[in-house]
């Protein structure tokens, strides 16, 4: 199975995110990614055994154990690649919390052996893929305000000839710390 652990994004960040995405597909062409499949990824596992999916479960409830809600604050945008052929993302203000979870949650499957790859944590949605960036400036773009993530899940992703889909196989509701 190909699985990531991701923070699933609120409803309501999904609709500023397709009001954002909206005057980019009209200016970069590329993939964009659905609204179902933005997420921000927290941990990417490859392919895992299935016999490996308990210990992924208890290393995120490790992790996630008072973690609270995660607060996701929109500032920027950047790019992955040359900008003839980019991963266009949604960058996501520095947060202890994000961090922190990111880092046990690293932490946590490293104490099961578990391979994931370990470049370093960048907060960010991914908006695009193999888009081509324009030399001149992007039209003026609705950003997203704030919005807090209230759960953390394993996903699993397939992937065919029309883009991937992600199901989420196990999920954790973030807790209010009170």
């Amino acid at each position: 199975m190909r699985l990531f652990v991701a923070l699933k994004i609120p409803p309501i960040m999904q609709d500023e995110i397709s009001g954002l995405v909206r005057p980019l597909r009209a200016s970069m062409p590329g993939r964009f990614i659905p609204r179902e499949n933005r997420h921000v990824t927290l941990a990417f596992l490859g392919d895992a055994p299935a016999s490996t999916l308990s210990d992924i479960e208890d290393a995120l409830e490790a992790a996630a154990m008072d973690a609270g809600e995660i607060a996701l604050r929109p500032d920027r945008l950047g790019k992955f690649g040359r900008s003839s052929d980019a991963t266009f993302w949604l960058g996501l203000a520095e947060d202890p919390n994000l961090t922190n979870l990111a880092k046990r949650l690293r932490e946590e499957l490293r104490k099961r052996n578990i391979p994931f790859d370990d470049k370093p944590f960048l907060a960010h949605i991914t908006l695009a893929r193999r888009v081509r960036i324009p030399k001149e400036s992007l039209p003026p773009l609705p950003f997203p305000g704030p919005a807090l993530a209230t759960r953390v899940a394993v996903f699993k992703s397939t992937l065919s000839r029309e883009g991937a889909s992600y199901e989420e196989i196990y999920g954790i509701d973030l807790e209010p710390v009170l």
